[in-house]
């Protein structure tokens, strides 16, 4: 996996990243079976969502009234169904909801309104309940709320780490710093579509008001919506759509007619330590500019949080935090100690519940929320800043969880290898068990197509991997979603 820190945004290039809560699940359960091409990353279930409400206060002055852009990579890399860890119901993105509403998918951390900003409340969701795959972002308006009901007695993927740490508190004057220097470069997103509405979070990558959050939050708007920015100096401005990710759950949008803003640094993921303290900042349920604190309690954890329209699996390397992320907080930064950003958040675990009435998702923080490593997504961001398709490596392979309940191996296992893939070139066979991409060990379907979206198209790895008992390994260099070449 690639370890190079991303350069510092510059002024010209936009950078993003919100927390959202819908007004309804942006995502639906999608069917589970063999990944194609890349492994399903884990699944998530959405949480309820609350009705959607028009806001108090009148609607700001809008600098323009050009209608969003529409646009986005249309990935190509199938993943194995049902093959997940995870079941649909394993995780749910974190609602987003009006203020004090019913929290919905994907939420925005917030916190009360300054003095000198007008009051809002949020746009409330319909309450619905959707099992989605891990890892999507926070939702429309928030952090995405996915429950997370692993497969058996499993509530998680494997992560880099076995042991979940517990955070202790943090000095409150070094989380004071960081929420100074963070909070004038957040952003509070407010999306209206033709059938629904809602609010998330993002993140200012230049002066000119390139932004970056979560696709799940601007998805929303569609073609004839609105995308409104609430900046943290009381402002307000529209947006247009600069670029769209589905499989990275990443969008950038630009406000119109500002200048002068305070972009986010931006910081090395790869860095990062499990026991870490971080900061989370966001609009959950509405409540702008809200600061929470934790630590990250595991790394690489496999996210699924669904699908894109072709049904290529949306899943990452999810940094863990126990730092409260909430319905709006999709899209908002996860920064560390020195107010750098080094991640997307996007979901979180949510309890669920069984009665005489059927299975309640409750839609808060329980201490696992997610987030998109910075890292990771960061070329495909820049890529959305230049006006170009966002690309994605791939092996060329179908794959799901070892299917043999006798075998002693874990990994993903080799369903089918398309003709002239990269993953053929080198020897892969159907049947054989992926054990490991370099030094990631690979335990299942969803974390082989986490790690190969870690990397590059162009990228050369080494695949560990289980023949009839015996072990082998192929180096290869990875294709593209964006050749039309083989695949």
């Amino acid at each position: 996996m690639s370890s190079t820190p991303p350069d510092p945004p510059q002024d010209d290039d936009a950078q993003r990243s919100y927390p959202r809560y819908p007004n309804s699940n942006p995502y639906s359960s999608p069917e589970q079976g063999p990944v194609s091409d890349e492994t399903q990353p884990l699944q998530a279930s959405q949480p309820a969502q609350p009705a959607s409400s028009q806001p108090a206060s009148s609607q700001p002055a809008q600098p323009t009234d050009a209608p969003p852009a529409t646009g986005g990579a249309e990935p190509t890399v199938q993943l194995p169904t049902g093959a997940a860890p995870y079941d649909a119901s394993t995780y749910q993105p974190a609602p987003h909801t009006t203020a004090y509403g019913e929290a919905a998918s994907p939420t925005a951390v917030a916190t009360a309104p300054a003095p000198s900003r007008r009051r809002r409340v949020p746009f409330a969701a319909a309450v619905v309940a959707t099992s989605l795959v891990v890892g999507a972002a926070a939702g429309f308006g928030g952090a995405a709320a996915w429950s997370v009901l692993g497969d058996d007695d499993d509530s998680a993927g494997s992560a880099s780490t076995s042991q979940v740490v517990q955070s202790d508190d943090t000095d409150s004057s070094t989380i004071e710093q960081v929420a100074s220097k963070v909070l004038p470069s957040v952003v509070m997103i407010e999306v209206t579509g033709s059938s629904e509405s809602g609010s998330g979070s993002g993140i200012i990558l230049s002066s000119d008001g390139e932004i970056l959050t979560n696709n799940h939050v601007v998805e929303v708007a569609g073609d004839n919506g609105t995308i409104t920015i609430d900046f943290n100096d009381g402002s307000h401005a529209q947006a247009t759509v600069v670029g769209t990710d589905p499989l990275t759950d990443t969008a950038v949008v630009k406000a119109e007619g500002v200048s002068g803003l305070t972009p986010a640094d931006i910081g090395v993921s790869s860095d990062l330590k499990v026991g870490e303290g971080v900061v989370a900042v966001g609009s959950p349920y509405g409540l702008d500019a809200t600061v929470t604190s934790g630590i990250v309690s595991a790394l690489e954890r496999p996210v699924d949080v669904g699908s894109d329209d072709q049904g290529n699996a949306t899943v990452y390397p999810a940094i863990q935090t126990d730092a409260a992320i909430n319905p709006g907080n999709s899209g908002g930064p996860l920064v560390d100690l020195e107010g750098n950003v080094v991640g997307i958040n996007a979901s979180i675990q949510t309890a669920s519940s069984s009665s005489a009435y059927g299975t309640t998702e409750e839609g808060g923080s329980i201490g696992l929320g997610f987030a998109i490593p910075i890292d990771e997504v960061w070329p495909v961001i820049q890529q959305m800043i230049k006006g170009e398709t966002p690309t994605h490596a791939k092996l060329g392979i179908s794959v799901s969880d070892v299917q043999d309940s006798t075998s002693s191996v874990d990994g993903a296992q080799v369903q089918s290898v398309n003709d002239g893939s990269t993953a053929g070139e080198a020897g892969l066979k159907a049947g054989d068990v992926i054990t490991k991409v370099d030094d990631t060990q690979i335990t299942s379907a969803d974390s082989l197509v986490a790690t190969i979206r870690s990397y590059r198209p162009g990228d050369q790895v080494t695949i560990t991997y289980e023949r009839d008992g015996t072990e082998g390994t192929a180096t290869l260099t990875l294709d593209s979603d964006g050749d039309d070449s083989g695949s």
